[in-house]
């Protein structure tokens, strides 16, 4: 007898894999009585049943590391909770490297890992060689050993935290198929569904999309984005293996392949680097503990460097062979957190072969968060608001999701690029720049110039840990900014304009920084959450009493437009995003004003043109709007072309630079160029979770204006003291690199990691950002101290300041 479907409910999670079981039992322990799980058909079908159950704690980020180790810590008591056994057990975990490159990687992984507080020890091939008695270390260049990393079983974890949730009092129904969710004024308010035939509503506010690699079709419905595709995922498992011990996971990225003993068998599976794609035509209806079709010829190349690296694989018979689609973005990251299209629309999805090490702590995190309003933590990077709308379309899907699942084991190089799916959205100026040697990157779908080759320079990256092979591009176009002017396509930031008789009190309420200021004038603002942590980091533009323009990065445009909604309540506001409408190039450099007075007849001294404003202004045959404004640290003019006149702009601008040395910049010299400024980067130095004073950015905040969202935590943090702050380093060896995430050492102990870095071709060496602890010290204090970086186990000293290296009174920006 099915157990009857409810009226109304408090929550309602679509998918009863492991992931949507995390959230009823978050909720649940939240004290969220009347939550209602739904599953299609039956709990753990689709993907949870047949992972492989890998607990790897250490992740790319703190906070993703800190998702893990719940996870494995969750996993472990809920045996002693529920009653049903998890098979979770610590053996530990090994990766090894067969290449130098693979070496310097998992070394910054380990120096990353002691920075997280992670268990962590580099290991060498004859160590590897006496826990894995049976593997072939002959080519093993290095290793590293997680000894609390574990494995688990997937299917009982989930049905224990299933069972959890329904003795905390959730409801979990079987063989009942959403068919809809319902909305009214914009926010969630029922979901309707299908039992034995017969079609329920469930009255709700609260729907969490957990559906797999549904999800995609079922935010359709509500035409909310989930950008996902599945992909078949292969693995072995042997007949039993007589003799063998009990042994740590074990993965060679180098191979693509990772390693599991489990009950005298071996599983080994695979991270190929081109998938199959799964499912362009829709899942069919019957579709449940399914195994896809073998492939044979697609996983034999594995197969073969398997047996060569596991010799006793040769006469071990295999018991199963296994393929199965799993859902994969097109990042390579989860989605997390309420879509920004629709009020009470929560998505926990797309978790890309690491659901079961991701859930436990991620259905805490979305429980937190649908119960306090707010995030517990900085979760950016599986934000479900960084999806683009455009991800949605399959064609982009399946192509892109080919290379995402094999980026698991390839090589993590900085600055690497997606090879797949690109061209999506490109500036009126993308032609015009590959002609003259753009090499592009991707963010968001855009296209964006990151370095232009030189004539005979192969236009492509050629990916390292050390210098790449545009390292001396980027040196040649950093300098030119430094000394004379550089002309960067920043067509990809995001425009969002704020309009209407409410306009300025809008602003007021949702920006920490003074908004009622004369038309014309561009205020450098945050958005902060009440705890005083950055939301969004932003200009804004006057341009009437009436009217406002703000300029976000182009990552986080969704995320932006996101909150501003969300806090629109009864004034009478509109809010467009304008972002395909206007192109920006930044003239950047101590040149910039000969530059700009060849190609048009307004005046841009300082009188005339102050930094800080805006005006529009006359440029070759047209028109456009000079903001003075850098995130470069120089002398210069954003200025914002309608579409249709950037070409022509572009060209007038470029004719008249011969003359003062005009050199086209990329991306990765406007953010060598910042660093050397120590301007903060969103999502890497500044997030959600970073208060604004602690940040630096006190400058910015003004409490005196009225009330404003994080006002009260601004003054909390200013009586109490800061508890860290954000430092700029230099390294003093002019030779390492800094990326993000290396350990930041003060007087011998690891107390942060950097935030970003880049190399500072004017300072002479690597820079970093990066939060030092400070509770009741002065800034003598920190800076008192001895610093160093440790980069893959090595470390490096540095130089420390709170002020900017590079032109700390910003004399050389108001010139």
């Amino acid at each position: 007898m099915s157990k009857a479907v409810p009226t109304k409910a408090r929550a309602v999670i679509i998918g009863g894999g492991v992931s949507g079981c995390s959230v009823a039992y978050h909720l649940a322990k939240l004290g969220w009585k009347d939550v209602v799980l739904l599953e299609r058909k039956q709990l753990t079908s689709g993907t949870t049943w047949h992972a492989a159950g890998l607990i790897g704690q250490l992740r790319a980020s703190q906070n993703m590391t800190r998702l893990a180790k719940y996870s494995a810590d969750l996993y472990t008591k809920l045996e002693a909770e529920t009653g049903i056994g998890t098979g979770m057990r610590q053996c530990g975990s090994i990766t090894v490297a067969l290449t130098e490159e693979r070496k310097e990687e998992i070394y910054r992984q380990a120096s990353l890992a002691r920075a997280f507080n992670v268990d962590v020890r580099e290991i060498s091939p004859d160590e590897v060689k006496a826990m894995y008695p049976h593997l072939n270390v002959s080519d093993v260049v290095a290793a590293v050993h997680l000894p609390l990393d574990g494995q688990c079983d997937p299917a009982n974890i989930a049905m224990a935290l299933a069972k959890g949730a329904r003795q905390n009092g959730a409801t979990i129904l079987e063989n009942v198929k959403v068919t809809g969710v319902s909305s009214k004024d914009g926010r969630v308010s029922g979901v309707t569904c299908v039992q034995n035939g017969e079609t329920f509503t469930i009255e709700t506010e609260h729907v969490v999309n957990a559906a797999g690699m549904w999800g995609r079709e079922l935010g359709n419905m509500s035409g909310v984005t989930v950008p996902l595709h599945a992909c078949e995922h292969f693995y072995i498992v042997t007949e039993p293996i007589a003799g063998l011990p009990r042994l740590p996971v074990l993965r060679v990225p180098d191979e693509c392949t990772y390693y599991k003993e489990d009950a005298g068998k071996m599983l080994v599976g695979a991270f190929e680097l081109k998938a199959k794609p799964w499912g362009m035509e829709g899942i069919r209806e019957d579709f449940c503990f399914d195994q896809l079709p073998e492939d044979f010829d697609h996983f034999s190349p594995i197969l073969e460097k398997a047996v060569g690296r596991m010799p006793i694989l040769e006469t071990a018979g295999i018991h199963t062979f296994f393929n199965g689609p799993e859902s994969f973005t097109p990042d390579d990251r989860y989605y997390l957190g309420e879509a920004p299209e629709l009020k009470g629309y929560w998505v926990a999805a797309g978790y890309n072969s690491i659901g079961i090490v991701s859930s436990g702590g991620a259905g805490m995190a979305l429980a937190q968060w649908m119960n306090d309003g707010e995030p517990p933590f900085d979760l950016w990077e599986v934000d479900i608001r960084r999806a683009q709308p455009f991800q949605k379309n399959r064609t982009y899907l399946k192509e892109r999701v080919s290379e995402t699942l094999g980026l698991l084991y390839a090589d993590h190089f900085p600055y690497r690029q997606m090879a797949t799916a690109r061209g999506v959205r490109r500036s009126p100026l993308h032609e015009h720049l590959k002609a003259r040697g753009a090499v592009f990157g991707e963010v968001a779908g855009w296209e964006r110039a990151n370095w232009f080759a030189r004539d005979g320079q192969a236009r492509e990256y050629r990916y390292s840990w050390k210098r790449q092979n545009w390292f001396d591009n980027q040196r040649d176009e950093h300098l030119a900014v430094r000394g004379g002017v550089g002309l960067f396509d920043m067509t990809s930031f995001g425009k969002i304009r704020i309009e209407g008789r409410d306009a300025l009190a809008f602003l007021q309420k949702l920006c920490a920084n003074q908004m009622d200021v004369e038309t014309g004038r561009i205020v450098y603002t945050q958005m902060l959450n009440g705890r005083g942590g950055i939301e969004s980091d932003l200009t804004v533009t006057r341009l009437s009493e009436t009217a406002f323009l703000a300029v976000v990065p182009g990552a986080t445009l969704q995320r932006d437009l996101a909150w501003l909604r969300k806090h629109l309540t009864d004034e009478f506001v509109v809010i467009t995003d304008v972002t395909a409408s206007e192109s920006v190039l930044c003239v950047m450099g101590p040149k910039a004003r000969d530059l700009m007075q060849k190609v048009s007849p307004n005046d841009f001294s300082n009188v005339a043109h102050p930094f800080g404003t805006a005006r529009e202004i006359e440029i070759g045959m047209g028109l456009a709007r000079a903001h003075r404004v850098t995130y470069v640290g120089e002398l210069g003019w954003e200025l914002y072309v309608s579409t249709d006149q950037t070409a022509h702009v572009f060209e007038a601008l470029e004719a008249a630079g011969s003359d003062v040395g005009l050199k086209l910049c990329g991306l990765h010299t406007l953010d060598s160029c910042r660093i050397e400024k120590a301007f903060r980067h969103f999502g890497h130095d500044i997030t959600d979770e970073d208060h604004v004073l602690e940040a630096g950015l006190g400058f910015a905040v003004k409490p005196g204006k009225g009330d404003f969202i994080g006002r009260d935590a601004v003054l909390k943090k200013q009586d109490a003291g800061l508890e860290r702050r954000l430092v700029q380093f230099r390294l003093t060896d002019p030779e390492p690199l800094l990326f993000h995430n290396e350990a930041v050492v003060r007087d011998g102990k690891i107390v942060g990691t950097i935030t970003s870095g880049n190399y500072g071709h004017h300072l002479g060496g690597a820079i970093g950002l990066g939060y030092v602890p400070c509770k009741g010290e002065s800034a003598q204090d920190v800076l008192g101290s001895a610093y160093e970086i440790e980069i893959a186990g090595i470390r490096v000293p540095a130089e420390a300041s709170l002020a900017p290296m590079y032109d700390p009174k910003a004399e050389r920006v108001r010139g």
